[in-house]
């Protein structure tokens, strides 16, 4: 009999002790985390994950020639290294390691030009001339009490936080248009652009209200903990937690859809590292009709496309600076990335796409043969779109590195539509796990103060539907855990 038992598990196990006090579906970080959490707690805990391997946004695969480890979703990690749960765990005893590119992030211009972000803040200033002062000022606060402001802005925000004044310091610049900012602060095309790039990490139009906020996190965090890689690929983090989990008597179990969780074990606790959409195909009959219907008037944002390539040699790039980063955004000015993001927002697939590029074999030798590299890139298109932007992103990158194509040995392409196949967390090709708008930073995925616990004291959500919402940094997971462990007591 396989993990799952009969189909009426929980009411056949009714009358015996259960032999889970908790189930997780869904091992995303957030899914693995919050079983690591309750592990740890000394609760019994089963992961069960519908596909062979274990990972959600954090897998590596050959996706091109063999050789060559390719991340499948997620490939860099500020908000990894610098998250209290992963922190928490120790998982560095598990295998565990971050490697930090010489540069953490490289944005080129026109004319051979780039402007980059240095793990040293006051390095970075310099690189921007008059506007240093106006970024340091901006910045410097934040990464200085990162240790202190992490725990609050990655976590639900109808919380108080440990830091009142830093998150108030946040707050005050999180909710204003990153387009507006970047014009106001700074007087330079090299300042304005490289902030517009942070931002549209978020996938928000820089327009609107709250798109500033991913460019204050992420710059804080690259001055404070970097923009690093896990060495061997992004399957390193999901396999650490997952040694965690079975090192503390936790069970995983891959290849086993759930399709209903009165089918699950009995337990005291089951938590759902899954998007509103597919907690309601698993569960919606358990849930309140209110509950339901603010859950499906649950929004997502614009889809990815990404491509993932082997290359003979490392990107030619025209400015030196774009060598050695990690990371390196395409994007060209304020103008072309607001213009980008907004075409994408309302509905259109851009000409000259915001496109973000990691070079993670420039400091991992075990991503490709000797001599040989791996590229990872993609853009934003809108929501569910089929369009193949393989020969956009290329220009693109021909433009700030000409002859790109001549090295390139193999490519894989993956469409919005294909993402959503691969992973049905990824609503319309939506790797945030949904909209992080004005209205979805505070109602994620429905407004309450313990957004992770549901109106059935069994039932718990932790995916990126979730604050703080999106990225690799397992909170969501963490503070689903800390939730059921409030709610059911921390003895198991």
């Amino acid at each position: 009999m396989s993990a799952l038992g009969p189909r009426h598990a929980s009411d056949a196990a009714a009358s015996r002790p259960p032999r889970f006090d908790a189930v997780v579906v869904g091992s995303g970080p957030n899914g693995l985390t919050a079983a690591a959490v309750l592990a740890r707690a000394g609760w019994r805990v089963l992961v069960l994950e519908a596909h062979h391997r274990i990972g959600g946004g954090t897998r590596t695969a050959a996706l091109t020639l063999e050789g060559f480890a390719h991340d499948v979703c997620s490939a860099v990690h500020p908000l990894a290294v610098g998250s209290p749960a992963l922190r928490s765990l120790g998982l560095e005893r598990h295998g565990l390691r971050w490697v930090h590119p010489t540069t953490p992030l490289a944005h080129p211009l026109d004319g051979g030009r780039a402007v980059v972000l240095r793990r040293d803040l006051a390095a970075t200033a310099a690189g921007l001339g008059r506007d240093g002062a106006a970024y340091g000022a901006l910045v410097a606060p934040l990464a200085e009490s990162w240790d202190g402001l992490a725990p609050a802005v990655l976590g639900p925000p109808l919380r108080w936080p440990r830091d009142p004044v830093g998150y108030v310091r946040f707050g005050a610049r999180a909710f204003l248009p990153a387009g507006a900012t970047a014009r106001a602060l700074f007087r330079d095309e090299p300042a304005r652009a490289l902030w517009a790039g942070i931002a549209a990490h978020g996938m928000l139009p820089l327009e609107a209200p709250v798109s500033n906020a991913p460019a204050l996190v992420l710059a804080a965090a690259g001055h404070a903990v970097g923009w690093p890689l896990a060495r061997g690929g992004s399957q390193a983090i999901a396999d650490a937690l997952a040694a965690e989990i079975r090192s503390r008597g936790g069970e995983i179990v891959t290849g086993q859809r759930v399709d209903d969780v009165d089918a699950l074990p009995a337990s005291r606790a089951v938590l759902l590292d899954l998007t509103p959409r597919e907690a309601l195909r698993v569960a919606g009959d358990r849930l309140p009709d209110g509950y339901r219907r603010r859950l499906r008037r649950y929004r997502y944002g614009p889809g990815a496309f990404k491509i993932d390539y082997a290359l003979d040699a490392p990107v030619p790039w025209q400015a030196d600076a774009c060598r050695g980063a990690g990371t390196v955004h395409l994007g060209g000015s304020l103008d072309e990335i607001v213009a980008a993001e907004r075409a994408v927002a309302r509905g259109r697939a851009p000409e000259r796409p915001f496109v973000l590029v990691v070079q993670p074999s420039l400091f991992d030798a075990t991503r490709a043969p000797p001599g040989h590299h791996t590229l990872w890139a993609y853009c934003h298109v809108p929501h569910g779109s089929g369009v193949a932007m393989t020969d956009r992103v290329e220009e693109q990158l021909e433009r700030f590195a000409p002859g790109f194509r001549s090295r390139v040995l193999a490519r894989a392409t993956t469409t919005a539509p294909e993402l959503e196949a691969y992973n049905p967390n990824f609503v319309g090709g939506d790797i945030n796990g949904g909209r992080l708008d004005l209205r979805q930073t505070f109602a994620r995925p429905v407004l309450r103060r313990d957004p992770y616990a549901t109106p059935d004291p069994r039932l718990f959500l932790c995916s990126a539907a979730t604050p703080p919402g999106g990225g690799v940094h397992g909170m969501a997971g963490f503070h689903a855990a800390l939730s059921v462990l409030r709610r059911h007591g921390r003895g198991a």
